[in-house]
């Protein structure tokens, strides 16, 4: 078990969830402030996409990751930031027609992913592990070893931390590899992401045998969608990791119960010290990450 749990608080995401809640950031400004106030709850780190401020969709403009960084940082909150890295990595097929990119598509390099991250430098930013069937229709992610190997080494190069999102087997095998080429600095930072149609199904048997199979050293986190992210919570911290809760992942404390990013802070605060652990400090979380002093 964990005796010291950092909770990362999602903050948006990317997904189709801007009309399913009204408490779901989408500016800037909504996003800052709802991450300054689950910092305020608890979270150690928050996890940061932008959105088009006009349509909520995802949305990959540098001068928005810049404004919501920019806030976070001249906040009165402690916070570690981490940025996604993962948009620009959707590609729509035409199923009678394969040969050619459906509309939708959002497809460049791993390096151009990584243009926010070049000039913000936040504490961390992810790195998607492996290509992906991306729910129902006709999505793919995709994520190839040659990207990721590029894209880690840049980010190697830049300083940050990259967390390692794992969404399937296939994904942490992979991960395991970087971590063994040294493209990945120690400690590796592995987030285990469950319950995302088509990965690894939110099975607490399925995340101990993936646990089971994560280098020593390498520091872990846990997260699953919906209904189950509150048990993730407590499944997380029983075999030694940390956790992920947020508005990208789930929308409700019980049915019919829209909150904010923060009551799902406390909820996880509540659960993390009921099992007789404590929650981690942002200074905290950049001694076991191994992250640069605040600014």
């Amino acid at each position: 078990m964990n005796r010291k749990v950092i909770i990362t608080c999602a903050l948006t995401g990317a997904g189709d969830t801007v009309g399913k809640s009204e408490h779901v950031p989408v500016t800037p400004e909504q996003i800052a402030q709802s991450g300054i106030e689950a910092a305020r709850a608890g979270a150690a780190i928050v996890h940061v996409h932008v959105r088009d401020p006009q349509t909520g969709a995802g949305s990959r403009d540098v001068a928005l990751y810049r404004e919501v960084v920019q806030r976070l940082r001249d906040s009165d909150v402690d916070v570690v930031i981490n940025t996604t890295a993962g948009m620009g990595g959707d590609l729509y097929l035409d199923p009678d027609d394969p040969s050619g990119f459906a509309e939708g598509t959002d497809l460049v390099n791993g390096i151009e992913r990584l243009a926010h991250v070049e000039e913000l430098l936040p504490d961390i930013c992810t790195l998607d592990c492996g290509s992906l069937n991306f729910g129902e229709g006709s999505l793919v992610y995709v994520s190839t070893p040659d990207m990721l190997r590029a894209g880690a080494k840049r980010i190697q190069e830049l300083g940050v931390r990259p967390e390692l999102e794992i969404f399937d087997t296939g994904n942490l095998w992979f991960a395991n590899k970087l971590v063994d080429e040294g493209l990945i600095d120690p400690p590796g930072m592995y987030q285990l992401c469950m319950g995302i149609p088509y990965g690894a199904p939110p099975d607490p048997a399925l995340l101990a045998a993936m646990v089971a199979q994560i280098p020593p050293g390498v520091v872990w986190a846990s997260f699953a969608l919906g209904r189950m992210q509150m048990p993730w919570v407590a499944q997380s911290v029983l075999l030694g990791g940390h956790v992920r809760v947020g508005l990208e992942d789930n929308l409700y404390l019980g049915r019919g119960n829209k909150v904010t990013n923060a009551a799902l802070v406390e909820n996880a605060v509540t659960i993390i010290e009921a099992m007789g652990a404590e929650v981690a400090t942002p200074d905290e979380a950049r001694e076991i990450l191994s992250l640069r002093p605040r600014a």
